[in-house]
């Protein structure tokens, strides 16, 4: 396994990795205001198991398929595009997402709220190629298994991801208790989440291949 030195330097550079701003973020913020903070905590476990998948992929090899064969990069990131425009659109269409206080509307399940955030995660490319691109830096060959490696990795970013999307999460639901008094638009958040979810298909559309 790697030195515990070198286990703190990847904890550093996953700190400043977690903390800027991006796409998990984003959706994970949005996901605290629409449905409340657990939500925003089942979105980020998916997100995180996410990234156990894409880090045993990298360890068995198969992320070097992208780099490899092209095409396979285009099918997954077009998949993710339509997958996350129409998470948009069921969005849109729900009454799941409106949290006035008087609301009697079901909220989403927790088995939607989790796959939603692991299936968002494996659908982009880029996060199997910066798994494949950072990883193994930090991974020595006399280290033992480099699939063990890569999972031990792998749970140090989701923990330190864990602290830095909590805070966000928490933040996420005092703006919801904020806004729940927004008797006018009840289903504001609804529509910033559909938004962030266009947002992100846009983005994964018109992103260049690394």
């Amino acid at each position: 396994m790697p030195d515990f030195s070198t286990l703190m330097i990847f904890a550093a550079a996953a700190l400043v990795l977690t903390a800027t701003p991006g796409p998990d973020m984003l959706l994970i913020a949005s996901r605290s205001v629409s449905q409340g903070r657990s939500a925003g905590f089942l979105t980020y476990l998916g997100i995180a198991a996410g990234t156990y998948c894409h880090a045993m992929a990298a360890g068995l090899g198969l992320s070097q398929l992208f780099l490899a064969v092209p095409v396979a990069y285009d099918v997954i990131r077009w998949a993710g595009c339509l997958y996350l425009i129409y998470l948009a659109y069921k969005t849109l269409r729900s009454d799941g997402t409106a949290f006035a206080p008087s609301s009697t509307i079901k909220p989403l399940s927790r088995r939607r709220i989790f796959t939603e955030g692991l299936a968002t995660n494996l659908l982009n490319p880029k996060m199997a190629l910066f798994v494949l691109a950072l990883f193994p830096q930090f991974v020595t060959p006399s280290g033992g298994s480099m699939l063990l490696q890569m999972v031990l990795l792998a749970t140090i970013l989701n923990a330190v991801g864990l602290l830095v999307n909590g805070t966000v999460t928490i933040l996420g639901g005092h703006l919801r208790e904020k806004l729940s008094t927004m008797r006018r638009f009840p289903k504001l958040p609804q529509y910033l989440l559909a938004t962030v979810f266009t947002g992100l298909a846009c983005r994964l559309a018109f992103s260049a291949r690394p």
